[in-house]
């Protein structure tokens, strides 16, 4: 069941970690290129599903979406579809890189983060 999981993380282009065989879901949307590394990063596990992160995001960038976890249906916060390859130009208003882009500070379970680095 694990394996099934990661694979099809993988195949939606999302990064999940393996730890101790245990499936950690934490999603990396966004991409790098020769300009850096731009990702929002989402913690399915911390992520409680309560959407502040949604309302407070001004880009609407994100939403919330169900996910298979640990043999549940799950609510949490991801990036949408459409935003997802351009995430450098739909984040960048908001200063990701300072940590203290509206979505990160609206997430009381400290579920979501931006990983920005800029060449």
């Amino acid at each position: 069941m694990q394996r099934c999981l990661a694979e099809r993380c993988m195949r939606k282009r999302r990064k999940v970690k393996i730890k101790k065989g245990c499936l950690v879901i934490i999603t990396h949307y966004g991409y790098s290129n020769g300009s850096g590394e731009y990702y929002v990063v989402i913690d399915a596990e911390k992520c409680s599903g309560c959407g502040e992160c949604v309302k407070k995001c001004p880009q609407s960038a994100l939403e919330l979406v169900s996910m298979f976890i640990d043999l549940d249906d799950k609510t949490v916060a991801a990036v949408t579809e459409q935003q997802r390859k351009n995430i450098k130009y739909t984040c960048s208003p908001c200063k990701p890189e300072s940590g203290k882009a509206p979505c990160v500070l609206a997430c009381t379970e400290k579920a979501i983060w931006c990983v920005w680095n800029t060449q």
